[in-house]
């Protein structure tokens, strides 16, 4: 009897797989067993081929060699991982073998590592596909006891590849023709240029911005009861006329306020709904400050090692009807810890799905991100693990709980014949608030309608007036963008876009955004590394070469239409609706394009980060470029390439003002500097830190404390006996 090659995408993931296959006989990149032989990936193994692999006379950037435009793309192997595809290789090849499985990740990209690979290696073997969402013993099992059909995924695989040629084929294109027209180092590309050129919209929306001034009255009864002036018309809270604001102080001043109306509604607010990879990578970053792509690697530790998350690479935020008879098993494999009365609570019921999470209409390829079945060990997490952990968690107790349920009351009363209001609510039903101890953040309210505890008013009732006083702020610009509200726009560019036209809103509108889950981070980071973007504090600037850059690549590569519009042509190959090549013979013709349009610009690029410092190789003025971890020298001649660190920001922290230090300089004239402009040798910050560390607690008695504390939260909490000290209690 042959045997199959499983073919997994990670080590840990082959590993996990061998074992619950019994395949434990050890060889050079594999694992056998009797009927398996389980190999693996380290990423892609296998890429499409530079330039120069098509012509000699592309080892050199010119813009009269462009547009490249290869008919067919050829596959190379990667040259660091070349050692294991050739141990792939040499299993796929083995002629007691008989057929493939595919388990690489259960993806777009998952299904183009393999599939380039089989290619590559030039085997041609029935295949088969193993597709699961969490890499527990209980989830690979079931999996291999409903193996697909490889043919199923063709067009999956045609995506991908559709995917991959068409950044070759924009990208390698509308780079070199940046580049070479200009001898700077700019890169371009279908997704990260319109990303850029909205990072500029904003920042141009900002600088436009003028702020206007507006008005509001607030009048204090003698019960301390605050009531907000409001417009009898409009509703509206604030005015933009001081004068009439001035005219509205004189009419209510030292008068009593007579109530007119008293509105109670009983009213629900549900939970959250679960996490897509985007949504956790956005709250990730307002709570923790993680980059989307620390989000990411996170999940993929969780995931793959500990084995407590599903896949994290999903865009759905539902769940399809067959994980609804896994819950109960999920929900106890997670009630550990701080979560262990709260999964107990839910356990007491039986379990109902409803349609605000559980729609197999809205669940493509993966389901939304929830705990698996694995039982959790909090102490074996790090930090970061245990905090992205606690999200997820959470989220997925959350929407098992009951609504949160108040009485809201609205008071309306009239001062002379203004229109004044209060709100207030009572709380009957905690609900699914509950699992965030009501600290999940609120609604946003107006500053000047928050609510407050309201006493008992009736209708026609008169207060008493202790003062009536005028509000004033400022109409504020749009925030700038940080890595949490840029995945939102690159979600939904069309929010983004004020000043497009409608039809190319509606467009966008009609698509999935920009890039997908799995490679926005990506992108990002690719700006930040080109030094298109840098960031002060959480908040993300365009840099001048961004700026420049925007000025010279064509029109239709900054909108963010046009790759949205691909990214709906791609989803329709992988669902057999669209040729592959019908799209790549656009995409070929849309390289002709920018090309053309690059090489006729007059438009010039001028480096203005010039420092005094000369390159060590090549003798060319260096520029001075910010990164994620400091500044650095970087040689302006791309040919040239060279870098070298000037300065890094550190964990260590100012004594003044308690920001993160940078360290400049080399050797022993280092220095720390802070933008509030402390300075200290780094002698001296050393020497400080020691007389420091002497009056506070060592490390390693750190450690120890919160390992006792991780192993307390970790205390089996029992159910039962909970139950009989509540009766107790009761009596």
């Amino acid at each position: 009897m042959k045997k199959s090659v499983v073919l997994a995408e990670k080590p840990s993931v082959a590993r996990d797989i061998a074992r619950v296959l019994n395949c434990h006989k050890k060889g050079n990149g594999y694992l056998e067993g009797d009927k398996y032989i389980v190999t693996w990936a380290l990423g892609h193994l296998v890429t499409l081929a530079d330039p120069e692999a098509y012509d000699d006379k592309y080892k050199s950037w010119k813009m009269e060699d462009l547009p490249m435009l290869p008919n067919d793309l050829k596959l190379v192997v990667i040259k660091q991982t070349s050692k294991q595809f050739h141990a792939v290789k040499s299993q796929l090849t083995r002629s007691d073998v008989g057929e493939i499985i595919v388990a690489t990740d259960a993806g777009r990209e998952g299904q183009l590592v393999a599939d380039w690979i089989i290619k590559k290696a030039r085997v041609q073997k029935p295949t088969k596909r193993l597709w699961i969402s969490s890499v527990t013993d209980k989830a690979i099992k079931e999996g291999f006891q409903k193996l697909r059909n490889g043919k199923e995924f063709e067009n999956l695989y045609l995506s991908a590849v559709a995917r991959s040629e068409a950044d070759w084929y924009v990208g390698l294109n509308a780079t070199r023709a940046l580049t070479t027209k200009h001898n700077a180092q700019l890169s371009s590309g279908r997704v990260q240029t319109p990303t850029l050129a909205i990072i500029a919209r904003r920042e141009e929306e900002i600088k436009q911005f003028v702020p206007k001034p507006y008005y509001g009255l607030r009048a204090i009864t003698a019960d301390k009861l605050t009531l907000t002036w409001q417009d009898s018309k409009t509703n509206d809270t604030r005015t933009f006329s001081k004068e009439n604001a001035d005219q509205l102080l004189t009419k209510t001043n030292k008068k009593q306020a007579k109530v007119t109306n008293v509105d109670k509604k009983q009213k629900k607010s549900f939970a959250p709904q679960l996490y897509d990879l985007t949504e956790l990578q956005r709250d990730a970053n307002k709570a923790f400050g993680y980059s989307a792509k620390e989000t990411l690697s996170i999940m993929q530790k969780l995931y793959e090692q500990h084995k407590v998350l599903t896949y994290p690479r999903t865009d759905s935020r539902y769940l399809s009807s067959d994980i609804v008879e896994t819950l109960k098993e999920r929900i106890k494999a997670s009630g550990v810890g701080p979560y262990t009365k709260l999964a107990h609570k839910i356990l007491q019921k039986p379990i109902k799905a409803n349609k605000s999470f559980v729609d197999d209409s809205k669940v493509s390829d993966h389901h939304a991100i929830i705990p698996t079945e694995e039982t959790v060990f909090l102490a074996k997490m790090s930090d970061k693990e245990r905090k992205v952990y606690d999200l997820v968690v959470k989220r997925f107790l959350a929407v098992l709980y009951p609504p949160f349920e108040y009485e809201q009351t609205t008071i309306k009363a009239l001062i002379g014949d203004e229109t004044f209001t209060a709100k207030g609510k009572i709380v009957s039903n905690m609900g699914w608030k509950e699992v965030y101890e009501n600290r999940f953040d609120e609604e946003e309210e107006s500053d000047d309608m928050k609510e407050q505890l309201l006493p008992r008013i009736e209708v026609g009732e008169t207060l008493s007036i202790a003062s009536v006083s005028q509000t004033k702020g400022e109409t504020k610009p749009p925030a700038r963008f940080n890595e949490a509200t840029l995945l939102s726009a690159m979600e939904n560019p069309a929010k983004y876009m004020a000043g497009e036209n409608k039809e190319l809103i509606k467009t966008i509108g009609q698509t999935g955004g920009l890039g997908t889950v799995a490679t926005r981070a990506d992108i990002i980071e690719k700006l930040f590394n080109s030094f298109l973007i840098e960031k002060k504090g959480k908040d993300i600037f365009i840099t001048s070469k961004g700026k420049q850059l925007l000025e010279l690549a064509p029109e239709d590569l900054k909108s963010p239409a046009l790759t949205a519009e691909w990214e709906q042509k791609l989803e329709a190959i992988s669902k057999g609706k669209l040729n592959k090549n019908v799209f790549m013979n656009e995409i070929k013709s849309y390289a002709k394009t920018i090309v053309h349009e690059i090489k006729n610009s007059t438009q010039k690029f001028k480096h203005d980060n010039l420092t005094g410092s000369k390159c060590p190789d090549c003798g060319k003025p260096m520029l001075e470029v910010n990164t994620k971890k400091g500044k650095m020298h970087v040689c302006q001649d791309r040919e040239c390439g060279h870098r070298k660190n000037i300065s890094k920001v550190t964990n260590a922290r100012c004594p003044k003002c308690k920001k993160k230090l940078e360290l400049r300089g080399q050797g022993e004239g280092q220095m720390f500097a802070c933008k509030c402009g402390h300075r200290e040798k780094l002698s001296t910050f050393n020497e400080r830190r020691k007389k420091d560390a002497n009056k506070k607690v060592s490390k390693s008695d750190v450690a120890k404390y919160m390992k006792k504390q991780t192993n307390q939260e970790e205390e089996p909490f029992n159910p039962a006996l909970a139950e009989a000290l509540a009766k107790l209690k009761l009596k």
